[in-house]
């Protein structure tokens, strides 16, 4: 039987100006580096990346939304209104953290390019948050048909 174990996914992220968004991305704490023309690799943490690409179509840019789950969506507010307030020719924007409906505080952050990131907290009765319920759903015996 052929092994279809998947490890990892990795978005593509569009870039309106390549280096302005890897310099916006780094500017996050997040290591950036060049793997082709075109084409950087964004480290958030060990094995959790995404591709920036030196592309730009606005209707994909501001469609395009990249969820991370934090520890704390009040300190990652302050930490990205201080990096979109020190360099204005980002023009990122970022938004308080707000208590969602399905169980998070969410600060909501558009990258130089009009992506959408959400920086997620889960509820600490939400733990894992909807991944970890749909893992537990996925277990031999809690499969429906």
């Amino acid at each position: 039987m052929a092994n279809l174990m998947a490890s990892d996914v990795r978005s593509f992220i569009p870039s309106k100006s390549f280096a302005l968004s890897k310099r916006f991305y780094a500017g996050l704490g997040w290591e950036t580096r060049d793997v082709g023309p075109a084409l950087a690799l964004a480290r958030v943490a060990e094995q959790q990346h995404f591709y920036l690409q030196d592309y730009y179509l606005k209707e994909v840019a501001e469609n395009s939304m990249l969820h991370l789950t934090v520890e704390d969506a009040q300190a990652w507010y302050q930490h990205a209104s201080g990096l979109v307030r020190s360099d204005p020719s980002f023009g990122a924007r970022v938004q308080q953290p707000k208590r969602q409906v399905y169980g998070a505080m969410v600060t909501f952050l558009h990258d130089p390019s009009g992506v959408l990131l959400h920086l997620c907290q889960w509820d600490a009765r939400e733990i894992g948050g909807p991944d970890q319920r749909a893992r537990r759903a996925l277990l031999p015996g809690n499969i429906i048909s």
